[in-house]
């Protein structure tokens, strides 16, 4: 007698007094309320695409977004996003979710804005890296291994091609609440440069004059710099005290 191996996805459709007629054995794996226990290719299948993407999340987030950032806040949420995002992902192909929905979560989360602050452009495009990661890893369960490999290498790859791009010497902005409105006209714009200069210890290229306020004596004024090669300051997006918490 030959033993006949069934789906419990497709359980509920197949008749096994059929089968028995034609001399196949099924085997049913345990249910509870006709729902399988366990289902032994379906878990393996489930941990180890889990820790595929978790891998590859880590890579991106560990070595080419905190190394330069070092914002522990954005770390834990990059990390937490792709291993949400990709079981929520990988349970609803299971119970044939239509990607037009997951288009709709990433379209969700893509637009995301939290109330107490607007995350920078940087943050912003490693989130949307790691949902695009997790939604590959959590739909393409019909795609070979490898070009699920070759897929997320290639994303990683890009990444690192364009950070490694960025080592050069990279040019940085402040905005600083100046106290010396005397110096804020154009015919003086050398002095207010080197008053800066020596005031910040900074190499000043451009200097931008914003509102002036005559009551208080003070003028914002938004100079540009060179950073130093290799040197990153995301700190200059900052401009709220509790901003630098994380």
């Amino acid at each position: 007698m030959l033993p006949l191996q069934t789906d419990p996805s497709v359980f509920s459709e197949f008749d096994p007094s059929i089968a028995e007629e034609f001399g196949y054995e099924v085997s049913q794996a345990s249910t509870f309320l006709g729902i399988p226990l366990y289902d032994t290719q379906s878990l393996l299948h489930l941990l180890l695409h889990f820790a595929f993407n978790l891998l590859v999340s880590w890579v991106i987030v560990h070595f080419l977004y905190y190394r330069k950032s070092r914002r522990r806040d954005y770390y834990f949420t990059f990390m937490m996003f792709s291993s949400a995002m990709f079981l929520l992902l990988f349970v609803m192909e299971n119970i044939k979710m239509q990607i037009g929905f997951a288009l709709g979560l990433f379209a969700i989360f893509g637009m995301i804005r939290y109330r107490t602050e607007t995350v920078p452009v940087r943050e912003m495009t490693y989130l949307f890296i790691i949902i695009a990661i997790s939604i590959i890893n959590g739909l393409a369960l019909n795609i070979s291994y490898a070009e699920l490999v070759l897929a997320n290498g290639m994303l990683v790859g890009l990444i690192w091609l364009l950070e490694s791009a960025k080592k050069g010497r990279l040019r940085s902005t402040k905005l600083i609440t100046y106290d010396r409105i005397d110096l804020v006209t154009p015919e003086r714009r050398e002095e207010l440069k080197a008053d800066l200069e020596k005031r910040t210890g900074l190499s000043i290229e451009s200097i931008e004059v914003g509102a002036i306020d005559f009551i208080r004596d003070s003028a914002f004024v938004r100079i540009t710099y060179t950073l130093p090669a290799g040197e990153s300051n995301t700190v200059d997006q900052l401009l709220r005290a509790k901003d630098y918490s994380g």
